[in-house]
This record gives structure tokens, C-alpha cells and sequence, in this order.
């Protein structure tokens, strides 16, 4: 996102298409180079709607025939909307294409019936986070990803169920929950978080995995599987092509397995929860992991505490309230 003056009735919104890759490539070039570049153009292809998906919508903004802005949305839930992917061409930053765009994927939401609309943005792009706000996004919470390594013969001191009620009963009363508002990683959406409820326990348990640690007062952890991604990558590490792009002779791909949520009650607790989340993601064949943990000084020293690596940096996410036209 960027932050824009009054919106330019010579702005035009439709619906992004394949043929607008070159375009969208262009303007997003040279965006974040110093931290490996943009990944739109590495998943366009693939990010686009089909034409008979309703759920999802990306809107391009023209000015004057030239591609100048992109957003995605899509339904995460009857009333929940995600936001993401926005982008201004340099060259038309300031000038209303992300308020433009933002109304659009607004009224589109509204439409579906959602009541609130969320986004994602990284702590350290300041940019974006003051534009966000200045479209009438208010702060909802932040979170850091752990990254415990897949091993299948880690421990904990703790005995740790696949029960998804026990897991949905520490969710409903824990700390976590209050921090994170009651949003976890979205099973059908990659990088995007909503509420969560006693339904998506069962179905995980029964789709994916649930972990519910048992401690000595009762249950004191929950964690669940949210999915299993390929990824392609280049030799020397770099990110490598793909969404239709020819892939380069010496990519390789690595297994992310990725977990939407951790939380627990002391060290123990998460030692024990990690080391499930270890196994499991050994049993998967994963070379990386990813868990979303509040970004909070317990949580975030808790999990130091275990020796789990964790990411240098959190995420944010800031909501609107769809009901308010």
C-alpha cells in the first residue's frame, strides 16, 4: 500500500488478467530488492482467479491505459474478507490508485456479505503501515513465526494428544487468544489469518493434525497443522521462478510444513508442544517449518527459551469495519 492524496476520477478499476503480466512485473521490479524482491511476479499466474471463482477477485488500476496498481481479495469466511498484494506503480504513487483500489476491493467485500476486512503487513515496511491507517485500517494484533527444525525423535516433558476438543477448549480460554483476537492462519489461504472456531478444529483433526498439550493442571497448549506447501528455490537459495514461468535447471523444492497457530502456558509447555510440531513435521517429510506464535515478550522469549529459532521480525494485522460505508 501507499499513501495517497484525494482519489483521481481518471483512475480506472477492472478485473487483473494473465495478459497484464508483463505490465504488473514491470512496476513491481523494484520493489524490496534488498530483501530478494517482489513475489508477485514468481506467483501471478498462479495468484489469479479462475473465472468461475466468486470468492476471490484481483483489480488492476489504470491510469490513462497504463497499469498503475494491483490488489487481491478474497472471502475467508461468510463475513471475513482478506485484503492483499497491494501495489502502486512508482510512477502513480500519490495520485489515489491505492485509495481507488481500496474502495473497490471494499464495495467487493461488502457485496458478499463481509463485516470486516483484514491485512497484513510486515513491521518493518513503515510505508505501507501508514497507508493502511490512513485508508481507515485500525491495528488488530501482531505475531512472529517459530521455526522448530523437523526431527522425528524430539521430546517434551509433557504428553501432547491429538484431541481437537482438548485443543479448542485451551484455545477458547487462553492468553493467546486474547492476543491474537481469535485469528489463526487460514487453512485455505496462504498468508492470510481469520477467526477461528470449534469447527476448524474438527475438520483439521481430521484433515490435517491438532496438537493439545497435557500439563499438570490440564490442558496448557494447542497448535494445529494448517498446511503443506512445495516451494521452488534456486541452488544458491534465491527464491526461483514459477506461476507459468519456465523454471530454471537448477532449482530444487523444499517442503514448508506450516502450523497456524502455537500457544501454551510456560516453557514446559512449549518445549512439549514444538517437540509434537518437530515429529509431525518430520512424518511430513518437511524441510522447513513455520508456527504463528503471538508476538509478545513471553511468547517470544518462551519459545527462545526451547532453543526454537524464531524470525527476526513480526507481522501485522489491521482490520476495517466493512459495515461502515
Amino acid at each position: 500500500m501507499s499513501p495517497d492524496s484525494d482519489a483521481d476520477p481518471s483512475v480506472q478499476i477492472r478485473r487483473a488478467t494473465h495478459d497484464d503480466y508483463e505490465a504488473v512485473a514491470d512496476f513491481t521490479s523494484d520493489i524490496w530488492p534488498e530483501r530478494g524482491g517482489d513475489y508477485i511476479p514468481r506467483i501471478y499466474h498462479d495468484w489469479l482467479e479462475d473465472d468461475d471463482e466468486t470468492d476471490r477477485k484481483t483489480f488492476l488500476a489504470e491510469v490513462d491505459g497504463e497499469a498503475a496498481g494491483i490488489v487481491q481479495g478474497v472471502m475467508l469466511s461468510p463475513d471475513e474478507a482478506w485484503f492483499q498484494g497491494m501495489r502502486v506503480a512508482a510512477d502513480y504513487r500519490r495520485q489515489g490508485v491505492s485509495h481507488r483500489l481500496n474502495e473497490a476491493t471494499f464495495e467487493w467485500g461488502r457485496e458478499r456479505g463481509a463485516t470486516v476486512g483484514r491485512v497484513m503487513v510486515f513491521s518493518w515496511n513503515a510505508v505501507s503501515l501508514g497507508a493502511a491507517r490512513a485508508s481507515g485500517y485500525t491495528p488488530i494484533t501482531e505475531f512472529r513465526f517459530a521455526h522448530p527444525e523437523p526431527d522425528p525423535t524430539a521430546e517434551g516433558p509433557c504428553r501432547v494428544s491429538r484431541d481437537p476438543t482438548a485443543a479448542w477448549r485451551y484455545w477458547t480460554h487462553s492468553g493467546a487468544r486474547e492476543q491474537l483476537n481469535g485469528l489463526g492462519l487460514a487453512p485455505e489461504e496462504s498468508w492470510a489469518v481469520r477467526e477461528l472456531t470449534r469447527d476448524d478444529f474438527e475438520q483439521l483433526a481430521d484433515e490435517t493434525a491438532v496438537f493439545a498439550v497435557e500439563g499438570e493442571d490440564g490442558i496448557a497448549g494447542a497448535a494445529y497443522r494448517s498446511r503443506t506447501y512445495d516451494r521452488e528455490i534456486e541452488s544458491d537459495g534465491a527464491d526461483g521462478s514459477s506461476g507459468g514461468e519456465t523454471i530454471p535447471e537448477n532449482t530444487t523444492t523444499e517442503t514448508w510444513v506450516e502450523y497456524g497457530l502455537g500457544a501454551w502456558e510456560d516453557v514446559d509447555t512449549a518445549r512439549s508442544l514444538f517437540a509434537a510440531i518437530a515429529r509431525d513435521a518430520a512424518d511430513c517429510e518437511a524441510d522447513e517449518t513455520r508456527v504463528l506464535i503471538p508476538e509478545t515478550a513471553r511468547y517470544v522469549t518462551d519459545a527462545a527459551a526451547t532453543r526454537t529459532d524464531i524470525s527476526e521480525e513480526p507481522d501485522f494485522v489491521l482490520g476495517i469495519d466493512l459495515t461502515i460505508d
